[in-house]
Order: structure tokens, then C-alpha cells, then sequence
């Protein structure tokens, strides 16, 4: 059964664009874990300052092995980190996550 993962960000007026930056700059990284089935990174439209992150999963199982892994914790640090530098300072105010399975829906 398929699971999803919703990180909501609070990302302050002004941030959003070097939100999706960092998140662009790590594109990919998440794609070979075991029971990974997509992503999208939704952009508000409104003034709400939630983004979301939104991960599907094969079971939980998957998701916590990902989380877990030196991968994760790889994919999370910047490129300046990477190479050595200081963290860049946090674009988000808070940050929870919210767990899902589909209950209903359509093909189409």
C-alpha cells in the first residue's frame, strides 16, 4: 500500500525562490531508495506560507529505511557543506510532517 509523506515547510515571504533552489540542487537525490514512487515540491499560490513536500512510498518500511540512511542525511546537507563550508542559514520557520495512505480516488 502506498504511502504518503507531506513535509509542510513554513517558508517566510521572500525565501520561497531559494527554497526551491536548494531543493532543485539536490534533484534526483531521493530516486534509487527502495520503495520510492515520486515527489513534488508544491509551491503556494495564495498567501499561505506552507510549502509541500510530497513523497509516495511502497510501505513506511521504505520511507524509514530512507530516512535512516547516510543517503538522507547526505541529501540534506548543502553543496557549500559538501565541500567543506559553513551550513547557509535556514530558509524555513518550522517544518512538520504528515503521514497518508490513499484511501480513494480515480485512475485519471
Amino acid at each position: 500500500m502506498t504511502v504518503i509523506k507531506i513535509n509542510a515547510i513554513t517558508v517566510p515571504a521572500g525565501s520561497g525562490d531559494e527554497l526551491a533552489h536548494r531543493f532543485a540542487a539536490r534533484a534526483g537525490a531521493v530516486d534509487g531508495a527502495e520503495g520510492f514512487q515520486g515527489f513534488e515540491l508544491l509551491k503556494p499560490t495564495d498567501e499561505r506560507e506552507q510549502w509541500l513536500v510530497v513523497t509516495r512510498w511502497a510501505d513506511e518500511d521504505s520511507f524509514q529505511a530512507w530516512v535512516s540512511s547516510p543517503e538522507f542525511a547526505e541529501g540534506h546537507r548543502s553543496a557549500v557543506e559538501r565541500a567543506g563550508g559553513e551550513a547557509p542559514r535556514p530558509v524555513s520557520s518550522h517544518s512538520e510532517l504528515w503521514s497518508y495512505e490513499i484511501a480513494g480516488g480515480s485512475a485519471g
